[in-house]
């Protein structure tokens, strides 16, 4: 019997027997997610980053650069405005996301909306309000726009080669690349972008600044830029409060935050607050609504009334304020509660060569500098070819000068049309083209007047050319074309700042929190978790305190009315409250109980309870495992108003004892086979970490555990044998107690 060959072993392939999916038994290939990954997602998120989310060195997306190239080769930079709705269409030949998106673009750039600096959009009819939410704008059949002034720059010399050209996604078109500014528009338009894995952040700076700036940078490329360009610029204006340390840091690397404050005046007349500018970062929809939650929640009490009185005209927000109130206080209060102050997170991620790249100020000038140079140098090699190609007609029409009357005899005694060319190069020593120019001059124009006159452009297209050629050899003039370009944007397109600079020290600092009465208290704490607060009065009138069957008091220790409270628990959690949040306790009442006022987990139990005070000393943990553990109250201390925090304390055994340590002290513990071990504190050292588990106090074997805390002559009654307990290191086994001892014990628990 004959056997099959045998062949390679093939992958297996898995069959889909659901009979929902179409195709009963398709076959499914296994792939490794590191493949799909890189084979289906790697080239989808490089198209998102690159193609649509990031700007690049001329400051703009394909978004933007597609709809202002279609207005521009529609004539819109000197022609009457067009329907909104006819350029969003027009726009479509290049840009296939749809109307709406093309439009919300055109929104954007314009300069109703007030979102840029330099609006490309000169716009007619609502484009709503890029500052507030509820100002939208009108659909594109009711507004009207054409490019503004600024595009002159932006393209500037676009018809004599200085960028590519590729096609568009149908092939039909041709579209630029990037469009040649003439100044640095990267900085100057803000930018925002969310790509994969990566987003970008540009604010914008004020154009007379950054063509100042960079004018400087061309001379020295080490100039101090602050000096020049000190601070973003925004269109909806407000104030930076400014550090040069953080505008330093993001002119350096192009990262870093800083914050931005409303500008608001007070009219007493009213007694009426109006902010008119509000940063860039926040809308004024949002900034009411918080204003009108403070309010509710009893935060700010000093508001009558809040409008939004924006419109087309202008920003203002207005607040009536109630009598007596100090505006000065209130917008203190409002700056920190409300993004009427905010931050502006830089991301300076610009794409360049097709690669993103975060950069700060300097390396981004950098950047634009080489690619404006390189521009440049193209667009000047199309003069000087197109002047060449000038010069060399007019030499050719020269000879023609020397005889006239030749050039009209070679004309005329041709017999064949297609002689005429090659017989007056024949006759006048002269090529194929410049016999092509003269065979096309009319008539007319053989005279010895016209000749005469187009010849006159020789000298001065001869002086054209060395210049051009003196300048493409020198990329030191070529700098010099750029800087004189950036002086003429400078004065011709003059933008004031909108956004002023206000030093920290001029800030006006308030308190936020509630005024505290500070007065002295005792802490209770009871087994079952309730926590009474007595002031020294109520304690000196009561004669017995309330607890629930079964409940009896556990810790007690003084405090006060302003002091912190940390609450730890069998979860390895603390809590922070302030003694403030409760009641004062009257002795017939049982007391906040923890767990519930403090929305502990279920399950989770009060341990004990300390107050840290200027969290400035240490706190001494004692563990039923005979650990003991040192931690600085400092890492308790948060700059935030956490309510929790995790992994708080040592979880490895049960907490049975806490105390803060101001000062060394001796220390006992009593084990379950009464061995006593008494130690001075000054041989643990202080731990940083709050959960660290300590050193081992005392030794434990078999069953042993630490049941007791506290002082040797507590255990003891005070007598001559407490040096006999006395450990000079750590670990101890402890020494035994004697029933004498043991009687005090005994005593004591009783």
């Amino acid at each position: 019997m004959a056997t099959k060959k045998k062949t390679k072993t093939e992958p297996k392939k898995k069959h889909v027997d659901n009979p929902n999916v179409i195709g009963l038994h398709s076959e499914v290939m296994e792939q490794p997610i590191t493949q799909t990954l890189e084979q289906n997602y790697m080239p989808y998120a490089m198209s998102t980053n690159v193609s649509r989310a990031f700007p690049e060195i001329d400051g703009f997306k394909p978004s933007h650069r597609k709809l202002l190239y279609t207005m521009y080769k529609m004539g819109l930079l000197n022609g009457a405005r067009q329907k909104s709705a006819n350029i969003v269409g027009q726009t479509m030949k290049l840009n296939p996301h749809g109307d709406s998106a093309i439009y919300e673009t055109m929104v954007r750039l314009a300069t109703g909306n007030e979102a840029l600096l330099a609006p490309f959009v000169e716009s007619k009819g609502n484009f709503g309000k890029y500052y507030s939410g509820d100002l939208s704008y009108a659909a594109s059949r009711y507004t009207e726009a054409k490019l503004s002034p600024i595009c002159a720059e932006i393209f500037k010399d676009i018809d004599k080669d200085p960028v590519d050209f590729v096609d568009s996604y149908d092939g039909a078109m041709k579209e630029p690349r990037l469009l040649p500014t003439t100044f640095p528009n990267i900085l100057v338009s803000a930018n925002k972008g969310i790509g994969v894995a990566m987003a970008s952040d540009i604010c914008g700076f004020n154009l007379n600044e950054v063509c100042t700036a960079t004018m400087h940078f061309l001379s020295d490329p080490e100039c101090d830029l602050l000096e020049y360009m000190p601070a973003p610029d925004f269109s909806t204006g407000g104030e930076i409060i400014y550090r040069r340390e953080e505008m330093e840091r993001i002119f350096d690397t192009g990262l870093g935050s800083f914050q931005i404050r409303s500008r608001w005046r007070y009219l007493p007349d009213e007694r009426i607050i109006e902010v008119y500018e509000i940063p860039y970062t926040t809308k004024t929809d949002v900034i009411i609504d918080r204003i009108v939650k403070l309010s509710k929640e009893g935060k700010v009490r000093e508001i009558a009334d809040i409008r939004d009185e924006t419109d087309l005209s202008g920003l203002r927000i207005a607040i009536d304020l109630k009598r007596g109130v100090d505006p000065e206080q209130l917008m203190a209060k409002l700056f920190r509660s409300t993004t009427l102050q905010d931050s502006f997170s830089c991301n300076f991620n610009v794409l360049v060569d097709g690669y993103p790249r975060v950069m700060g100020v300097r390396e981004i000038l950098s950047e634009w500098v080489a690619w404006r140079v390189e521009s440049t140098r193209r667009r000047m090699n199309f003069d000087l070819d197109k002047k060449t190609d000038r010069l060399h007609l007019l030499h050719g029409l020269e000879a023609i000068l020397l005889d006239i009357d030749k050039a009209i005899a070679i004309i005329r005694g041709t017999k064949l049309e297609a002689d005429v060319v090659p017989n007056l190069m024949k006759g006048f020593n002269i090529d194929q083209v410049q016999a092509e120019f003269v065979a096309e001059i009319k008539l007319r124009n053989i005279n010895e007047e016209y000749i005469i006159n187009r010849t006159k452009d020789i000298e001065k297209l001869e002086a054209d050319i060395a210049e051009l050629n003196a300048i493409l050899a020198s990329e030191k003039k070529i700098k010099k074309v750029i800087h004189d370009e950036l002086a003429a944007v400078n004065k011709k397109h003059v933008m004031p700042r909108k956004t002023g600079l206000v030093a920290p020290s001029e800030i006006v600092e308030v308190n936020l929190e509630p005024e505290v009465e500070e007065y002295p208290v005792t802490m209770m704490l009871s087994r079952d978790g309730y926590l009474k607060k007595m002031t020294d009065r109520v304690l000196r009138k009561a004669t017995t305190l309330k607890y629930k069957d079964g409940d009896e008091p556990f810790i007690e220790f003084d405090s006060s009315n302003t002091h912190d409270l940390l609450v730890f628990t069998n979860q390895c959690q603390v809590y922070k409250c302030k003694v403030a949040a409760f009641e004062d306790t009257k002795s017939a009442q049982l007391g906040s109980y923890l767990p519930t006022d403090l929305e502990m987990d279920a399950d989770e139990t009060v341990t004990w309870v300390i107050d840290p005070e200027d969290y400035k000393a240490d706190v001494l943990f004692v563990f039923e495992n005979g650990r003991v553990a040192r931690v600085a109250l400092s890492g308790y201390a948060t700059k935030t108003n956490r309510k929790r925090l995790k992994n708080a304390i040592y979880g490895g055994s049960k907490l049975m004892y806490a105390t803060v340590l101001k000062e060394e002290r001796d220390l006992a513990l009593v084990s379950s086979d009464f061995r006593l071990v008494n130690f001075n504190t000054s041989l643990l050292k202080t731990k940083t970490t709050n959960s660290t588990q300590g050193v081992q106090a005392l030794t434990i074997k078999g069953s042993r555990t630490v049941t007791m805390v506290g002082t040797a002559e507590e255990f003891i009654g005070g007598k001559a044998q407490v040096e006999k307990f006395r450990a000079e290191k750590l670990p101890s086994a402890g020494a035994p107690m004697k029933e004498t001892d043991m009687k005090s014990l005994f005593d004591l628990e009783e």
